[in-house]
């Protein structure tokens, strides 16, 4: 197994590595936090997607949740060293729906707490009452407020922030609300979906486990992801759907290709994802390019619109990774959370009813134990922390480039 092998790998170089790390490290704005997703299919691990604004922290065990705190105190101390940040609005989305979502606001909110910041919970959006009574999950209660911007200052029933920790990941710009201020907005406003593209961050993640792979010696087909852009989609052309079709095609062959050299089974699929998407919209598997031509009336309407009813005009052609992990029964696949460049937790999402080669962040997943928080004390002994730690490590590099290459603003 290609994991075990990655681990020696690490471990040997341990030392190498902190500095290999740091330099690419350094000059990078990090946002605050970002999660990534990611496969392991026994011959390769790669990262398959990347949330600069995530959900989940709810599900991250219990250790790394009290890890997490000093790493949000560290972050905001070195981030804001040049003023004083005792206030924080942890911006939120505006679905009021999802007691899930609200547990990992909850979350969010008890870890920067037990930092020792005084906290607030807002959305952007004007609301019929003020506040808003919203319930997790787990039964506790929340409340969210109207944010009142008034000049360079962002409050809430006269709580002025010092920061704003977004958790609504800007598929809409909220420029009318946002534009011409001095707040800070940490991940940045700019790194929404309402601009943000999969390709550009696979583009760097690609680029930076290759120069890893070869750093280490190893082949870098075992930490990269083979991903290709499409652009000018329209889902009610007959003529895009053929170029489409054409494209997924040409990749499955070289895929197929590809694993014929290396003594590889299984039959490739690829998946065929929004270029700005995010909640597992638009997103579609496909073992050839003839399942595009047969897409249905359910799959055209899967693929036409993302969160917030914009058409979805690029797509990502991305390699399909099978999932070695089982728990059980059930396939698995870990999920990583880091606060700037520290690992701050992670989990196993499983799934009963999907197989290996399907998506497993559907309605049904079930969130296991996998903690990251003694990694450095015993990393011999934790190879799924190590490896997929250090793919993460990767993963939010790559978010530091990307976040050059757009320009995004962060106001100390």
């Amino acid at each position: 197994m290609f994991q075990e092998e990655f681990h020696k790998t690490l471990v040997s170089k341990l030392d190498q590595i902190g500095p290999w790390f740091q330099e690419r490290r350094e000059g990078l704005y990090l946002p605050f936090y970002a999660s990534f997703d990611m496969r392991d299919s026994g011959a390769k691990i790669s990262n398959v997607d990347a949330n600069i604004y995530p959900a989940g922290f709810n599900n991250i065990c219990q250790v790394d949740k009290e890890n997490a705190v000093e790493l949000a105190k560290m972050y905001i101390s070195e981030r804001y060293s040049s003023r004083e940040i005792k206030n924080i609005i942890i911006l939120t989305e505006e679905h009021t729906n999802n007691p899930y979502y609200w547990e990992n606001v909850h979350a969010i909110g008890s870890i920067l707490t037990e930092a020792g910041f005084e906290v607030r919970f807002s959305m952007p959006k004007v609301l019929d009452s003020n506040p808003l009574a919203v319930q997790t999950s787990s039964g506790m209660n929340l409340d969210v407020y109207s944010a009142e911007l008034t000049g360079d200052d962002l409050s809430v029933k006269g709580f002025k922030a010092d920061l704003v920790i977004s958790n609504n990941d800007f598929s809409n710009s909220y420029e009318e609300f946002f534009s011409g201020h001095n707040i800070a907005i940490n991940p940045s406003r700019e790194l929404g979906w309402y601009q943000r593209k999969k390709s550009n961050y696979f583009l760097e993640y690609n680029k930076l486990a290759t120069e890893f792979a070869e750093f280490l010696g190893i082949d870098p087909w075992q930490i990269t992801i083979q991903t290709q852009l499409f652009s000018d989609f329209d889902v009610n052309s007959e003529e895009s759907r053929a170029a489409l079709a054409d494209k997924v095609e040409t990749q499955l062959n070289l895929m197929r290709e590809e694993y014929k050299r290396r003594n590889i089974s299984e039959d490739p699929v690829v998946f065929i994802k929004n270029n700005a998407g995010t909640y597992g919209l638009g997103v579609i598997q496909a073992s050839s390019g003839e399942e595009v031509l047969k897409w249905n009336y359910k799959s055209k309407k899967k693929m036409k619109a993302a969160k917030g009813g914009r058409n979805i005009e690029e797509l990502i052609i991305q390699e399909g990774i099978p999932t070695s992990l089982i728990t059980g029964d059930e396939s698995a696949e870990p999920a990583l959370y880091m606060i700037g460049c520290q690992l701050a937790g992670g989990f196993l999402r499983t799934h009963n009813k999907k197989g290996p080669n399907e998506s497993l962040n559907s309605p049904g997943a079930v969130y296991k134990r996998l903690c990251v928080s003694d990694l450095e004390i015993d990393v011999e002994g934790k190879p799924l922390e190590n490896v997929y730690g250090w793919i993460a490590k990767l993963g939010m590099l790559a978010i530091g480039r990307e976040t050059q290459g757009m320009k995004a603003t962060y106001r100390d």
